[in-house]
């Protein structure tokens, strides 16, 4: 085969396995939200262990871009491919990261949110998946314009995170839940806003293969 060849099949490759990847990532946060709202401690322990596989990928995507630049020695938009996988996966495997640590968070509720802040959440968190759709999305279809649209869907998580943890703590002693409880919705909250800075970086890093620039979008 010839080696420019090999060299695109392998690439294929590395889009391929950060897709999977995002794919697992995205149904962990899921999955970890679910467990949240619904204080489903069975599926807050199967995001936990789940993320043994997500570990393992992000070590495969990083021993497969790290094998390309040693024997492919690529110039300039092929390397720049690689080095935004090799961020991308970093991304991605902090993303699952934060959605063990909502599962962890909804092991220590002592029950589902109440409704306003649970609505709340479920607010960021369709917001959050649909960011990562659109990240996912920007990566494949090397989509600068949806690369740059999650810089304004993150600005809305901020802001929603900011009103959430406003409503829990305005009550006072008197509040429907503990402050325990109220702390624990909160730090769901900051977690998902965090998910949403990585899936910027997502879009940081398609926007560094198409123009070789980086930029910030968060």
């Amino acid at each position: 085969m010839h080696q420019r060849q090999a060299f695109d099949i392998a690439l294929k490759e590395l889009k391929l396995k950060l897709l999977h990847m995002g794919g697992d990532v995205q149904e962990s946060i899921r999955h970890a939200v679910a467990s949240v709202l619904r204080h489903d401690q069975a599926l807050a322990q199967r995001v936990i262990e789940r993320d043994r596989e997500i570990n393992r990928q992000d070590h495969e995507i990083e021993d497969l871009c790290i094998r390309l630049i040693a024997t492919q020695q690529p110039v300039a938009g092929d390397l720049r491919r690689i080095v935004a996988g090799m961020r991308l996966a970093v991304d991605l495997e902090r993303m699952g990261d934060l959605a063990v640590d909502l599962a962890k968070t909804s092991l220590r509720l002592s029950a589902s949110p109440v409704e306003e802040p649970a609505r709340r959440l479920q607010g960021m968190a369709e917001a959050v998946d649909n960011m990562v759709s659109e990240g996912l999305n920007a990566y494949v279809n090397s989509d600068a314009e949806a690369a740059r649209r999650l810089a304004e869907m993150d600005d809305a998580v901020d802001h929603d995170y900011r009103l959430l943890v406003e409503e829990l703590f305005a009550d006072g002693p008197d509040a429907a839940e503990s402050p325990q409880q109220r702390m624990l919705i909160a730090f769901c909250g900051r977690y998902l806003e965090r998910i949403g800075d990585h899936v910027t970086n997502i879009g940081e890093s398609v926007l560094y293969i198409l123009t070789g620039e980086r930029s910030d979008l968060n």
